[in-house]
């Protein structure tokens, strides 16, 4: 399936794990393989797996049960591409002319109206710096950033909002 998918992969893992449960039990337990290695072996031996069973067990409800037999109901296998990293700074806006300011708009913040600056929030070029009171404008979202605080765009185009001096964010 990997293969037919036509994707680059840097490298494939194959992740092995037993479902298993108490005798009468409904709910099951993973028990990676990869807890069965010794060294880099996996070692699929009836004591190992017990153990490996228990410690799932005892991690998931604070204890295992005496006396009752185990049962291992299936058998996972799930391959994994591992894609290579991607440059999330590709998706950063690629404005350099700071020519996002649209307009302002009236509002009222604490005791009274304010003129407040707007944004085209998806052209600030990273690196910009907003000083609040401000409002950036998407098609999805309307953010107001309020006195005292800044928006910065940072080098993927995420806006951080931060209750600092404006001059300590840029």
């Amino acid at each position: 399936m990997l293969e037919a998918a036509r994707v680059e992969f840097d490298r494939t893992e194959s992740l092995f794990a037993f479902d298993m449960c108490y005798q009468g039990q409904t709910h099951t337990v993973e028990v990676p393989l990869n807890a069965l290695s010794d060294g880099g072996e996996i070692q699929l031996t009836e004591p190992s797996i017990r153990e490996a069973f228990e410690t799932r067990y005892r991690q998931s409800y604070g204890r295992p049960l005496e006396g009752l037999a185990e049962r291992m109901l299936n058998l996972r296998v799930s391959v994994i591409g591992r894609r290579p990293r991607f440059d999330l700074s590709l998706l950063a806006p690629t404005n350099t002319e700071g020519n996002s300011h649209i307009g302002e708009r009236a509002v009222w913040i604490g005791d009274g109206w304010h003129e407040t600056p707007i944004y085209e929030r998806l052209t600030l070029p990273v690196g910009s710096v907003v000083s609040g009171p401000a409002i950036l404008e998407q098609s999805d979202a309307t953010i107001f950033i309020e006195p005292g605080m800044c928006g910065k765009v940072d080098g993927f185009g995420n806006l951080i909002v931060q209750s600092n001096r404006c001059e300590d964010v840029a």
